[in-house]
């Protein structure tokens, strides 16, 4: 037989009390960052409230940036909120680096394509020019942080199709090989596609940040590349600096 519900005696709504007691173990530190939590049927019987509660407690709680929901998996107290300097044009690498986590990548794809009329305009070339398409996915400790869906203009980097990137990201070979000196941003909240969500780790349902960065030398676009990030984790500052693509 069901336990019966718990009793409502504080008049607030039932899913912030299962807020308000979640948050409380995170914060107190018995259920630290990367901590699974218990599945919605366990969190249901110990509280005793209704799978809708629960749910609608965890949806919040990941949206404000305190619970990461992998699909499939379950649900994991997030780290604390990265400020993540993705205005600024560097390696993504040293930003990780910095802040004492460890980078690892893995290359999703590198081949040379025609480009569609929207990549042409961007690098601003004729609509089914050759250009160099890469997608890489970059870890911090481990955890999917940014996917790097990048075209680059062959004119301008004629070696950037034969490189690996097993050891060096895209970010810093273009750098070291045409440095920039202009810099365009757009930032804007999406809505992953399928597989920029599986290679976050994250469903599809959840908001992303996305930033679309053109890098220019010498007046010609060197590079067009969209950065999506797991919109739950991060935040953005913005610093003008020099170098990096």
């Amino acid at each position: 037989m069901p336990r019966p519900k718990a009793p409502n005696i504080t008049g607030e709504p039932r899913y912030l009390s299962v807020k308000r007691m979640i948050t409380s173990r995170i914060f107190n530190g018995d259920w630290p960052p990367h901590y699974k939590i218990p599945s919605e049927s366990a969190l249901v019987a110990e509280f005793r409230v209704s799978r809708m509660t629960v749910n609608r407690a965890l949806r919040e709680l990941t949206m404000e940036g305190v619970v990461m929901r992998m699909q499939g998996v379950g649900s994991f107290v997030a780290e604390p909120k990265l400020t993540s300097t993705v205005l600024e044009v560097q390696n993504i690498a040293d930003e990780i680096l910095a802040r004492g986590g460890v980078h690892s990548m893995q290359l999703i794809a590198l081949a040379s394509v025609s480009a569609p009329a929207a990549i042409a305009a961007a690098l601003q070339i004729e609509a089914g020019s050759t250009v160099f398409h890469s997608i890489v996915v970059h870890y911090e400790n481990g955890v999917p942080l940014q996917v790097e869906d990048r075209f680059v203009n062959p004119e301008v980097v004629p070696g950037y199709g034969a490189q690996d990137f097993s050891s060096m990201t895209p970010s810093r070979y273009l750098n070291m090989t045409v440095p920039w000196t202009l810099a365009e941003h757009q930032v804007e909240a999406i809505l992953p596609a399928v597989t920029e969500a599986e290679w976050l780790g994250i469903s599809p349902a959840d908001p992303c940040l996305q930033i679309r960065r053109r890098t220019f030398a010498g007046g010609r676009v060197v590079t067009f590349v969209r950065l999506i990030f797991g919109g739950a984790r991060y935040r953005i500052e913005s610093r003008q600096v020099l170098g990096g693509a």
